[in-house]
Formats: C-alpha cells, structure tokens, sequence
C-alpha cells in the first residue's frame, strides 16, 4: 500500500510531526498527522464543505478513535450525540473527552445509569429511542463502529428518520453482510441500497500504522484444524448452521484440540512467557470446557456473566493472574488490553467484519510484544491476513470502494462479489 496515499487533499507524511492541541483548560495532547487529517475532514463536513448526504471515516481497530472524536467535538459548535453500540466503548470515548479538560459533556445510557444531556452527549441508541425528542435540538451527530447500523430498519435509522442532521459514521469494518436469493454479499456501507452513509471522506490504511509502528504486526498460524468445507449455511446464508457446525466440532473432536493447542501456547519452546491468551469460540460449551481442562489459570466470560465478576477476571487477566480467559463474541470490540499477544480463534466466521474485530483485539502496540494469531478454522484461507486489507476504488473517482486481501498469495476482492 502506498504510505502516500492522499484523501481528502491531505497527503500523509512519512515523517510526520504530532499536532499540538490545548484545551480551554490548558492541558494539552498530540494528534497524529492522520488523527488531524480525519478530525479536519469531519470538521468539515459538519460545516457543510463537502456536500450533502452523510459521510463515513473509515480507520483501524487501535488508531485511536476516542481520540479523533474528542478532537471533532471540541472544534464543532453547537449540539453534538455520540452513539456507542456498547458501555465499553462508551466509558472510553467519555474518559478521553473528559481526560483533556473538557467538561460540556455528559453521559445519557441507562448501562451507565445516568440519563443527563449536555452540549456534548455520549450515548446508547436504546436509551435515546426512550426519549426522542430531547434530542431534537442535536444537529450534528457521530456513530461509532457505524457498521452495527441497520438501513433497512431498527433503531438507528428510526432516529435518523426523526430529524435533518448531518451524521458521520466511524469504523474500521465499513461492510454488512447482505442476503440475496442468488446467495450473500459483503457490501460496503456506501454501496447498500438502502443506506445510510453516502460517502467516505478519510481513510488511512492498516498497513502504514503498521510501518510505523502505531500498531502491531502479528504472526499467523493457519493451524486449520476443524474443516468446515462440508457444513451448511443457515437459512440466511450469513453464517453456518448451528446445528451442523456442531455436529462437525464433535465428530473432529474441537474440544480435545483446542485443549492441546491452548496447553502448547502456554508453554513456548523458547522459554518465552505469554501476556495473555484469548480464546474466540462459536459455542459456550467449548469455553466452559476449555476451562474446566485448564483449572485455576483460565476463566470464562459470557453474555450472561454478571458485570462485577466481568470486570474481576478481565482484571485478573490484565493483571496476569489468569493466562487464559475464554469467550464467545463478548470480547470482539471494546476490550482494551495492549500487552495481549495471543489470541486463538477456535470457530469459523463468513463475517469479515467479525474476523478483523478478533484479529484487532491484539494489534494494539506494545513493547517488545510479539504478537500471534492462530486460526483453527480456515479463517486465514477465507480473509487472508489483516494486514493486508485494502480500500481502494474499483472505479477512481466514482465513490466505488472496496476491500481487497490477499489470499494464497494472490490479491482478492472480498466486498461486493458474492461468495
């Protein structure tokens, strides 16, 4: 990918020098030239140079995107909502508007037990939808992980419907799996029909973070232990059938591997230790029973885990008295842990949004941290690897984007085709 790559008219440097930026409280912090560059072009969106229809940044998972929206906030005028799709994500991007100085803000999320407003408001869609109209006066408004948006229904587009505003969308997944009856399609948000975001303003490629050193790289084992080449689709040709995905986990016996694969991982052949491995399984069963073969060094965390037992063994984790902590989609956004340099990914996925979310959980940079992805399910074969994810035009200048990869060595297009 060229680390030159201009959006927007602002070229990126390839040395670039951190911008300054003081709060009206005197404290200051430095944006990255790309943080800039994305704070500049949403800026001017919402100021109205760059047309109508609503707008998408897309940036990758570990870029600093709590950041980037402190930064938007506090150059707008008048009322700005901000959504989150979870409390993690929205405890992150209130701490950081607020760790800079900035105190026009407040929280209205029943997850957060607090339902205030101010000039700028941090929220949950759910909670605003119970209230409405007390949002009527918001004329700028910011959707972070915007994939999760729906615009063929839901909440989200009922609220959109409910006002003129200009709304911006960040993520660093811009596609949603699409069913037709001649199969599914991975399309890119501006290229649904219907849609919500209409075009993309900025992007900065995974790969020049990576060159320098704003994320990490990770090595890739594309172990492929459980083959799901024979097992069915579910009725809406997203995903694979639970029942039959279940059935091929026992007749190969995932249960017993992913034991043994885990167990090797603890122990490194150089004698090097783990900080952290993080298991992704399709099913509770294969968590529960991961961790009753490892004991006291693994813990489980699942949807109905209770918020306090939760935060206690993501703390234990992050704090090294666990080694192994289990799950299954809880942990695929929002979960902030730098030193994790192990992640297993022990089920299939026809997500790509999904696959780059578990990938992302061990991307964040750290010193001296030698990261690694293993994929015991032919994931790697299907998406190739993160790193080489591309967003291009198919057609310049025609506001056709697409994701490409590279798989088996050769550059694939991964959004907008069938599969």
């Amino acid at each position: 990918m060229n680390e030159q790559l201009t959006i927007f008219d602002q070229p990126l440097e390839t040395n670039p020098q951190p911008v300054v930026f003081t709060s009206p409280k005197k404290k200051t912090y430095e944006l990255r030239d790309y943080q800039k560059s994305a704070s500049n072009a949403a800026v001017n969106f919402f100021t109205g140079k760059l047309g109508d229809g609503n707008a998408l940044i897309v940036a990758p998972t570990g870029c600093g995107k709590s950041l980037m929206i402190a930064d938007i906030a506090t150059r707008l005028e008048g009322k700005l909502l901000v959504f989150q799709p979870s409390k993690e994500i929205l405890e992150q991007n209130f701490a950081k508007y607020r760790s800079y100085g900035f105190y026009d803000c407040a929280v209205y999320s029943a997850s957060m037990n607090s339902k205030k407003r101010a000039r700028v408001t941090f929220a949950t869609i759910g909670s605003v939808m119970s209230n409405p109209e007390l949002f009527d006066e918001y004329e700028h408004i910011i959707v972070d992980e915007c994939h999760l948006t729906n615009a063929k229904g839901g909440r989200y587009k009922d609220f959109f419907e409910m006002g003129d505003r200009r709304i911006l969308g960040l993520t660093a997944t811009p596609y949603r799996l699409v069913s037709y009856e001649q199969g599914c399609i991975l399309k890119f948000l501006t290229r649904t029909r219907p849609r919500i975001f209409s075009k993309l303003i900025y992007q900065v490629p995974i790969q020049t973070l990576m060159s320098r050193g704003y994320l990490a790289r990770l090595r890739y084992f594309d172990m492929q232990l459980i083959d799901v080449s024979g097992v069915k689709r579910n009725s809406t040709g997203q995903d694979y059938d639970e029942a039959a995905l279940r059935r091929a986990y026992q007749m190969q016996d995932l249960n017993r591997k992913l034991v043994e694969v885990v167990n090797r991982l603890r122990t490194p052949k150089d004698g090097s230790s783990r900080h952290g491995i993080l298991v992704f399984t399709r099913f509770v069963e294969e968590s529960e029973w991961l961790v009753s073969q490892l004991g006291n060094c693994a813990a489980i965390v699942t949807g109905e885990t209770p918020k306090k037992e939760r935060e206690r063994i993501l703390k234990d984790f992050k704090g090294g008295k666990l080694e192994v902590v289990c799950n299954c989609s809880v942990l695929t956004t929002g979960f902030d842990f730098p030193e994790l340099d192990t992640i297993v990914m022990a089920r299939p996925t026809m997500s790509l949004a999904m696959y780059y979310q578990i990938v992302g959980r061990g991307i964040r940079p750290y010193d001296g941290k030698k990261g690694c992805f293993v994929d015991l399910c032919g994931n790697i074969g299907r998406f190739g690897k993160v790193d080489d994810l591309e967003l291009m035009e198919e057609t310049p200048g025609r506001g056709t984007w697409c994701v490409f990869g590279r798989v088996g060595g050769e550059r694939k297009q991964l959004t907008n085709i069938f599969f």
